[in-house]
C-alpha cells in the first residue's frame, strides 16, 4: 500500500471535531427527521448533487496541483509543462495567449504585439500536439482557462488524445467555457449572448 494510499484509508476513519464531537462521513435520513432527504441532499456522489459529484470528494484523494502555465510558442510551454511534472504537479492548466482566446490566428494583424504573451499561442493540431508532445493524456488531467473558443481547442485537445490511443472516458479535464463573465469583465468574446451560450450547452451535452 503507497503512502497515499494509507493516508486516504486513515481519512476513512473516525473524525472527530476539537472539542472531541464525533463527525460522521456522512449524515443520512435517520439524521435529519422531517427533511425531504432525497429531493434535497440525497447521498454524496448521487443527484441532486448537493453534497459533492463523488462520494467521498477530497477524503478519497488529494486534490489535484496545478501551476496555470503558458507563454511563448507551444514547444515552449510544453518544457514547461514536463518540468512541472517532473517535479511532482499531479494536472496541468493551460494559459493561452489573448489572440487564441479571440480565435485569431497568430499572423493575423490584429494579433500583432500579443503571440504568445499572456499564454500559449495554439493556431492549430499541429501546435496542440507540440503542446502536449510526449505527455500522456490518458494519464494527466487538463484544466484549459479559454471560453470563446473552447469548444474548439477542446477539439483539438480531443483530437491529440485519440491520436495518442486514449479513449474519450480516460480523458479528463475541465475548460473554463464561463462565456457570460466575457460580457462582463474581460471582453474576449467572439459571438452575439445567444449563440455563446449555445455553444455551452452542446459542449455540456458533447463531453457527457
Amino acid at each position: 500500500m503507497t503512502d497515499v494510499e494509507k493516508r486516504s484509508e486513515e481519512r476513512q476513519g473516525e473524525r472527530r471535531t476539537e472539542s472531541g464531537i464525533e463527525v460522521k462521513p456522512a449524515y443520512k435520513p435517520e439524521d435529519l427527521d422531517g427533511f425531504d432527504y432525497a429531493g434535497k441532499l440525497g447521498d454524496p456522489g448521487e443527484y441532486p448533487y448537493a453534497r459533492g459529484v463523488y462520494p467521498t470528494m477530497y477524503r478519497g484523494r488529494p486534490w489535484t496541483m496545478r501551476q496555470y502555465a503558458g507563454f511563448g510558442t507551444a514547444k515552449e510551454t510544453n518544457e514547461r509543462f514536463k518540468y512541472l511534472t517532473e517535479a511532482g504537479q499531479t494536472g496541468l492548466s493551460v494559459a493561452f495567449d489573448l489572440p487564441t482566446q479571440m480565435g485569431r490566428d497568430s499572423d493575423h494583424p490584429l494579433a500583432l504585439g500579443e503571440v504568445g504573451k499572456v499564454g500559449v499561442a495554439i493556431d492549430s493540431l499541429l501546435d496542440m500536439r507540440d503542446l502536449f508532445d510526449g505527455i500522456s493524456l490518458k494519464d494527466v488531467s487538463t484544466s484549459m482557462t479559454i471560453n470563446a473558443t473552447a469548444c474548439i481547442l477542446l477539439l483539438l485537445y480531443s483530437l491529440v488524445a485519440e491520436e495518442q490511443g486514449a479513449e474519450a472516458k480516460d480523458v479528463t479535464g475541465t475548460t473554463q467555457n464561463d462565456i457570460l463573465k466575457e460580457y462582463l469583465a474581460r471582453g474576449t468574446y467572439i459571438y452575439p449572448p445567444a449563440p455563446s451560450m449555445r455553444i455551452t450547452t452542446d459542449m455540456f451535452a458533447y463531453c457527457a
